[in-house]
């Protein structure tokens, strides 16, 4: 009960621990502090209404990801191939602007179509999102890599694109390249939350 006080140090620790996003009690002057960080689930942002898209959402949502799928072609986002999941037919530039990927966000395009994904892609590198992949092959990704440095981005921007995406399992059937999405967007993300409690 009371107001509680914390000197300049426990402050540190409690903004430490939110940058974490890791739970954990720390001692004060005023004795110990448990702080709980409540953080919105991770969101994924997939571009494209494809065959890959479906499997890939329902496995996200069951990871706690809040999906969306962002698709101007109102032929593919519908809620009959995609019940459960929150569908925008905006153009994938124009959706990023208005959803602002944040860290806690991951960026995935999907439609191999340079007008829908490069611009998703570009507004990804501008975000501190933690993940962005495309779909492709090597020689796909080097040309979609041309066509971003040409707009100004940097190698060292393009490094952040995973393409060809997913973990390298063997994948053959769309389920199958979804779950080697999810797997490396987990590593990503739980590599990169391991760095940031270091």
């Amino acid at each position: 009960e009371g107001d509680l006080t914390l000197d300049d140090a426990a402050l540190e620790r409690v903004r430490e621990i939110w940058r974490t996003g890791r739970n954990r009690t720390i001692e004060t002057a005023a004795g110990s502090l448990f702080v709980e960080v409540l953080t919105p689930p991770h969101r994924c942002l997939i571009i494209g209404a494809v065959h890959i898209a479906q499997p890939l959402a329902r496995i996200l949502a069951m990871a706690d990801y809040a999906v969306t799928v962002i698709d101007p072609r109102g032929a593919f986002a519908t809620a009959a191939r995609f019940p459960d999941v929150e569908l925008t037919q905006e153009w994938p530039d124009e959706a990023l602007e208005r959803l602002r990927p944040d860290r806690g966000s991951a960026v995935i395009a999907l439609t191999h179509d340079p007008k829908l994904d490069d611009p998703a892609l570009a507004a990804a590198l501008r975000s501190d999102c933690f993940y962005i992949g495309a779909l492709g092959s090597r020689r796909n990704h080097a040309g979609r890599c041309a066509r971003l440095k040409e707009e100004g981005f940097s190698d060292s921007d393009l490094a952040r694109i995973h393409g060809p995406i997913g973990l390298a399992i063997g994948a053959v059937s769309p389920a199958e390249v979804a779950i080697s999405i999810a797997a490396e967007m987990t590593q990503i993300l739980r590599h990169s939350e391991a760095a940031g409690a270091a």
